[in-house]
This record gives C-alpha cells, sequence and structure tokens, in this order.
C-alpha cells in the first residue's frame, strides 16, 4: 500500500491515520494498524510504546497536513484566480477539492468521543480548529478594510460560519451520498457574502 521509500514509522503513522479517518479510535486495533503497514508486532512496539502514542502521532499529522492545504489557498499561493482578493482566498478554500464522501479527517475526529476524551488527542485537534478560524477571521476582516464585504459584518462570526458550512457540508453529502449538498452549501456562503457577484465552479460539480 505504501512506497517502499518509506521508513516503517512513516507506514506505522500513515496507516494510523488512514485508520481513524476511516474506523475511529476504537475500530484502529494494534492488528489492524500492523496490517495495514506491513509491520510486525515487535516493530511496531520498537518505535511507538502503544497504540495511544501512535495515535497522537497520526492525529499531529493529520491537523498539520489540513494547516498547510489551507494555507496553501488562504494564503493566497494557490487560489488558482491570480488574485490576492479576501473573497477569492476564501472561495478558494470553500471550492478546493476534497474527498467530500470520506469526509474531513479533523472532523472525525471531534466526533470520536474516544478522542475527545483525551487530553493528549484532543489538543492539536482544538488548536488545529481555532487556527482556522483566526486565520479566517484575519482574512475577512482585509476584506472589510478594502470594501469587498458589507460592512458590519463580524470577522469571527464569519470565520465561524465558513468553519460550520464545510464541516456541515460533509454530513450532508455522506448522508445523501453524493457531495452535490456540500457544493450547494459552500456555494451559497460565498453567494452571501459577495451578493451579486459569479461564485467559481465547484471541482466536485461534475461528481457523482
Amino acid at each position: 500500500m505504501y512506497s517502499g521509500g518509506m521508513s516503517t514509522t512513516e507506514r506505522l503513522i500513515e496507516a494510523t491515520r488512514e485508520l481513524l479517518w476511516d474506523r475511529g479510535y476504537v475500530g484502529t486495533s494494534p492488528k489492524a494498524i500492523q496490517q495495514r503497514a506491513g509491520a510486525g508486532q515487535g516493530s511496531m512496539y520498537h518505535h511507538f510504546s502503544g497504540k495511544p502514542a501512535l495515535a497522537r502521532a497520526a492525529i499531529a499529522r493529520t491537523t498539520e497536513e489540513l494547516r498547510a492545504t489551507a494555507e496553501a489557498t488562504l494564503g493566497g499561493t494557490d487560489t488558482g484566480t491570480g488574485s490576492s482578493s479576501a473573497y477569492d482566498r476564501i472561495a478558494a478554500y470553500l471550492l478546493r477539492e476534497r474527498e467530500v464522501l470520506r469526509g474531513c479527517p479533523v472532523g472525525r475526529l471531534t466526533m470520536d468521543p474516544d478522542v475527545m476524551a483525551e487530553e493528549t488527542l484532543r489538543a492539536p485537534v482544538d488548536e488545529t480548529l481555532d487556527w482556522l478560524r483566526d486565520r479566517l477571521a484575519g482574512i475577512v476582516q482585509e476584506g472589510l478594510e478594502r470594501g469587498e464585504f458589507a460592512a458590519g459584518l463580524d470577522p469571527a462570526e464569519i470565520a465561524s460560519t465558513v468553519v460550520a458550512t464545510v464541516q456541515g457540508g460533509y454530513v450532508l453529502a455522506r448522508a445523501s451520498g453524493s457531495p452535490a449538498a456540500f457544493d450547494a452549501g459552500v456555494r451559497g456562503l460565498l453567494a452571501l457574502l459577495a451578493p451579486g457577484r459569479a461564485v467559481p465552479n465547484s471541482p466536485h460539480s461534475s461528481d457523482g
């Protein structure tokens, strides 16, 4: 499943990330991790003290990846529009290609009671969502100062709405079996942010 160049440690972390995303903490057994990573029990416990330590490393990697992916669009380096306006950066974040029907790997963690009950597992999730809201609020503030958005919008509230729309969109898409529900939510939010402005097409518009 993984490239031959990956170390055992990397294979174990990646296997745990995938399993947490698909099965949750309880369903991510040491045996399942070993099988997916192609590593023996002795090898696993040589690198990690056990499942909790592996889960911490996997969750840290997942949250780091979410930040990097979000920053690529919110920072204006991957908007695909040639523009660094606040609206375009938010639109690029909302409309970027995602595995919509699989759900958000970080959002999945927030619904896992075993992860949320353990401080060391929950902390990187909380910190990442706080970072995302703060980053979005800063961009909305920039847009307000440039006159891109209607005066009176609350940056913190809009940031929370963006995050809630994305996470809620995953739920609706999974429930319906189609990314159309996700796309409708994010396109609706963009239309409200900038009335009269054409909303870019979603990369999921031709999906099932």
